[in-house]
């Protein structure tokens, strides 16, 4: 591929390089719970912001971890994984919210997604659709385990990903009503936990580049609860999330240093 950063080996988007970051590797959407997680490693520093990109580096048990910024959606998530294994990272928790589907997932509980819904466009230009997404297993343990560990609420199970906000939340007034309002229904009737917008794109990609990706979310609230009539708590709060992932990582450390 063309060299856009014009320096070998700077990546064009994230401008990191090679050694700039850790194997483990954090993946919040929005760049201002960057400095959060950063604020759990030991001497973390900033590495790089450009555009919706921003990580930092630092240590956990020793071992170097990075925390960046993906923005929101598959194609700026995807292209996050792409140059951060290009510069060593090869194991990913993404950490972020989600809005509840399930009437037993409620604002406040935590989600760790074991495949998803590919109801977006960036993972079709990776593998067909008939290609599941889904987490990797080592990850999905250590975020249970973690969840556990730390006594919070969790659910696990598939989560439905889409590119776009209003199309959930607003369906009735889309041109494509008929076919958004029909698919949300046959979420509810699989099981489906939680809806986002990244997970699906990351887990193809790092099934195509052979890395290891996991997801947990934090639960802002739940439409079909309020629908419902049902308590319905909106919760804003992402530092269980946040705890439950970095708790995850120094697990995933101390099982890839026994091996």
């Amino acid at each position: 591929m063309q060299n856009y950063s014009g320096e070998v080996g700077l990546q064009y988007h994230l401008q990191i390089r090679p050694g700039d970051v850790g194997r483990y590797v954090i993946l919040p959407g929005d760049p201002k719970r960057c400095s959060k997680i950063a604020a759990h490693f030991d001497d973390a520093k900033l590495v790089a912001d450009s555009r919706e990109y921003v990580t930092y580096t630092g240590y956990l048990d020793g071992e170097k971890v990075s925390v960046t910024s993906t923005g929101i959606g598959g194609p700026s998530a995807s292209i996050a994984m792409e140059e951060l294994v290009l510069c060593g990272a090869d194991t990913f928790i993404r950490v972020g919210t989600c809005g509840g589907i399930d009437l037993e997932v409620k604002g406040g509980d935590i989600v760790v997604a074991t495949g998803a819904i590919r109801m977006e466009g960036t993972s079709r230009e990776y593998a067909p659709i008939e290609y599941p997404a889904v987490a990797n297993l080592d990850v999905t343990n250590a975020l249970v385990q973690a969840s556990k560990d730390l006594g919070f609420t969790y659910h696990t199970g598939v989560v439905q990903c889409k590119d776009a906000f209003y199309g959930q939340h607003e369906p009735e007034r889309m041109p494509v009503s008929y076919e958004l309002l029909n698919k949300w229904e046959a979420w509810k009737r699989m099981g489906c936990k939680a809806s986002e917008m990244e997970s699906a794109a990351l887990f193809i990609v790092a099934s195509h580049l052979r890395v290891r990706c996991g997801s947990d979310f934090l639960v802002v609230g739940n439409q079909e609860r309020n629908a419902a009539g049902m308590e319905n708590p909106i919760v804003h709060d992402t530092e269980s999330a946040i705890k439950v992932a970095v708790e995850a990582v120094r697990k995933l450390i101390r099982a890839d240093k026994e091996k």
